[in-house]
């Protein structure tokens, strides 16, 4: 009689263990998967992998027995089918350069969960990781959606979008994180996922200035509205697909965190509100909002794309000390003072239910079988 063969579960990496990579480690470990986690410093990393806990990022979550840690990056990602990566847009091309040296010899997926561009450059993080890792840009898939780190962390059910040029690696990434609670969807437009969480971090923080100011829902919907035509405007002349901004990587992900106080833009603007400056909000946070490095290098591409942003613009000036933050909102879409039509959509106005089929699609996303925008599949 032949021995049952043991089948191992798949092992993958997570370098980054702050409350958005510890949460998708979970993700993943609870979709059937053995999870390294990578920490940067050792006592972190012993909490994960001896106490099951991370109580600076996640307090009062448990984590699964199938997650483990540790502070040798090489360790960490041995053996590995895949490497995800959150860590710090802004510090993330020094930790790639580490990295290059261990993966020399592997062909693995690498998979940004990171929302945000590179400061000094205005890459996006697939770029970023294409041209530190010098691997071909098929192997690379990114992770957006509506995604509250704690949220998930507790198991409340949503969704996301895998995003890759390669439909193989979108498909392979896809299946390995998705579990009860989480399911995800993949699109081929890598641009377009990318920008949609870089661009509603930087709306966010705008809703959460006006918050702070006390402005009520009134406000609160007109920039959301107008906020999601500018950041369409700009995804498109950044070679976007429209419909990626209606689905979980623009709209979805727009309204998580605009609504959230767990969001750290949303926070992050909100003190600014109260009248804290740039950095005492800086120094009050104790994880990084992407959205405020992220501001200066949109509105530079933007500036080069012809593409107009006032509420970015608004954004900006109040980080800058140059704006009250109660003056953002009478300045929501111009200085122009000549009626305009309202464009609901990219490129026409006049769009009748346009903002409501985008809302409509993104719910529908989040329905057990629900189709998505054009371009998110199950």
């Amino acid at each position: 009689m032949s021995r049952r063969t043991e089948v191992r579960p798949p092992r993958v990496a997570v370098l980054g263990a702050g409350s958005w990579g510890t949460t998708f480690g979970k993700v993943l470990a609870d979709g059937g998967a053995q999870v390294e986690m990578w920490a940067r410093r050792p006592e972190l990393a012993n909490e994960i992998h001896t106490g099951k806990r991370n109580t600076r990022y996640l307090p009062g979550i448990n984590l699964p027995r199938s997650m483990t840690a540790t502070a040798d990056l090489a360790g960490a990602i041995e053996g590995a089918e895949q490497i995800y990566l959150s860590i710090p847009s802004q510090s993330l091309r020094e930790n790639l350069t580490v990295l290059r040296a261990l993966l020399a010899d592997s062909d693995v997926p690498v998979v940004s969960l990171m929302k945000g561009v590179e400061k000094r450059t205005g890459l996006r993080m697939s770029q970023v990781i294409e041209q530190e890792l010098r691997i071909d840009p098929a192997r690379i898939a990114v992770a957006s959606g509506p995604n509250l780190a704690l949220e998930i962390a507790q198991e409340q059910p949503t969704a996301a979008v895998i995003s890759s040029i390669s439909a193989e690696t979108a498909a392979a990434v896809a299946r390995r994180a998705r579990n009860r609670y989480f399911r995800t969807f993949v699109n081929d437009d890598v641009i377009g996922t990318e920008f949609g969480g870089v661009l509603k971090n930087l709306i966010a923080v705008a809703i959460g200035i006006v918050d702070g100011v006390g402005y009520g829902e009134n406000t609160k919907a007109s920039i959301i509205t107008r906020g999601l035509v500018e950041m369409t405007d700009f995804a498109v002349a950044q070679g976007a697909k429209p419909e990626t901004l209606q689905g979980l990587a623009g709209l979805g992900d727009l309204i998580a965190t605009c609504q959230s106080p767990l969001s750290r833009n949303n926070t992050a603007g909100r003190l600014l509100g109260q009248g804290y400056k740039f950095q005492d909000v800086v120094t009050q946070m104790q994880q990084t909002a992407e959205g405020l490095a992220s501001v200066a290098p949109i509105l530079q591409l933007a500036r080069a794309s012809g593409v107009e942003m006032p509420i970015v613009e608004q954004v900006k000036r109040v980080l800058d000390g140059t704006m009250n933050p109660r003056e953002i909102a009478p300045h929501l879409t111009t200085d122009d003072d000549t009626p305009q039509g309202e464009r609901t959509q990219h490129g026409q106005a006049g769009g009748g239910g346009a903002l409501w089929r985008s809302i409509q699609r993104a719910f529908d996303q989040l329905r057990h079988g629900g189709r998505g925008a054009a371009g998110d599949r199950s």
